[in-house]
């Protein structure tokens, strides 16, 4: 039985994970990627860093970490909707910063547009903007589902090599109980339902959210070489969002996607000084 570091709270009638630390004003809410696995691990070297100064609180969405997988719509506005409820129900409460990495970016700026009162500012960690959506190549529903079947029926565990090539594990991030932990939570949770349905869903969901217009928060984009992405023009395409913004700001890293675990010290150092300017 998997032990979760933070809170179990219900939500639509699933549990969702919710982990935080550190005590201060701002509250800094990390939001992941698609598909990973283990989120508070996987973001455990940054905020480690930022919670000596801020509340931080990572929510892991149904299907994700130590939360329950769900049969419950992957909408933006439903996935909104369970991660503000989530915070609430562990006790944190807006205004937030954002710390939103890749395709959580649609649903950080959506939640901007829409409950402008709870977003102090946005730090994206390479994060997805709606409009690269527009020409991201979705896998097919057979894919999906194939890789998903794998994982349900146990295939990820004869390749741990796979696990072992996460970004928190090769910049030897974590601890060995963590790396430990998350081969576990990779065995679990590689290409849970929820995970299938999200990405089936995001061009939906980033045409709702682009339909909204940008947002009026302050942000800071940390973007990567965007060579491990199936999108042309990544690089440039945040870059123009970011100069267009009457509060924005980035920073080009050239690394990879998951540069909060490659690049921890800049961002972290990057990010005070970005939060205490607000």
């Amino acid at each position: 039985m998997l032990s979760p570091p933070g809170v179990m709270v219900s939500v639509n009638d699933h549990m969702m994970h919710v982990y935080t630390e550190g005590f201060g004003l701002q509250t800094l809410v990390f939001l992941s990627g698609a598909g990973t696995s283990a989120p508070v691990l996987d973001f455990k070297a940054l905020y480690s860093k930022l919670s000596v100064q801020h509340r931080i609180a990572v929510v892991e969405k149904a299907g994700y970490g130590f939360s329950e997988a769900a049969d419950v719509s992957r909408d933006i506005d439903m996935m909104l909707e369970e991660t503000r409820a989530a915070l609430n129900r562990a006790g944190q409460r807006p205004p937030y910063i954002l710390f939103p990495h890749s395709m959580s970016g649609v649903e950080a700026v959506y939640w901007a547009q829409k409950y402008p009162d709870e977003v102090r500012a946005i730090i994206g960690l390479d994060p997805a903007i709606p409009e690269v959506y527009e020409k991201y190549p979705l896998p097919s529903k057979l894919m999906l589902n194939v890789v998903t079947l794998g994982a349900r029926i146990g295939i990820t565990r004869f390749f741990p090599a796979i696990a072992d090539s996460s970004a928190a594990i090769q910049e030897n991030q974590l601890s060995p109980h963590d790396e430990e932990l998350y081969r576990a939570l990779f065995y679990r949770n590689t290409q849970t339902s929820n995970m299938n349905e999200e990405i089936r869903m995001i061009k939906a969901n980033a045409k709702k959210a682009a339909e909204q217009g940008v947002p009026d928060v302050p942000m800071y984009f940390f973007i990567s070489n965007g060579e491990e992405l199936p999108v042309e023009n990544w690089q440039a395409d945040l870059a123009m969002y970011s100069e267009a913004l009457k509060n924005g700001k980035y920073l080009i890293i050239e690394g990879g996607h998951y540069l909060h675990n490659t690049n921890t010290e800049q961002i972290a150092e990057e990010s005070a000084k970005f939060i205490a300017e607000l």
